[in-house]
């Protein structure tokens, strides 16, 4: 079964801060050996998670994991995420689609907020 991966930020008005979503996305599928991945935008910009959903199908992939790029499970990954992947699923019932946890919780990222609080004193 072909798998792929969509990294799910928020988006932004400003292009350089999508930009570095999709760097940082980018680093991310290397890092962990994903050739089939989409980065995909709530609002703000595109591709949306349907656009990405849907060219990530074209190329034939089965089974699509969504990775949140949020730091918690705020109102979007309750509410607005939640949604989106409904649709999917109903328009491709061939296709399983799941959703990781999002930033939040993560044992690093403790250590990522010391290394920037350590760099800035």
């Amino acid at each position: 079964m072909h798998a792929g991966i969509i990294f799910f930020a928020h988006g932004s008005s400003v292009e350089s801060a999508n930009e570095a979503v999709r760097k940082v996305a980018a680093d991310a599928a290397l890092q962990a050996g994903v050739d089939r991945f989409e980065v995909a935008f709530l609002e703000l910009a595109h591709p949306t998670l349907e656009e990405a959903a849907a060219r990530l199908i074209a190329a034939g992939t089965e089974r699509i994991t969504v990775v949140p790029y949020f730091l918690t499970l705020g109102i979007h990954l309750q509410r607005d995420l939640p949604a989106i992947v409904s649709r999917i699923a109903a328009a491709c019932p061939h296709i399983q689609i799941s959703v990781t946890a999002p930033l939040d919780g993560h044992p690093v990222l403790a250590s990522v907020l010391a290394d920037r609080a350590r760099n800035a004193i």
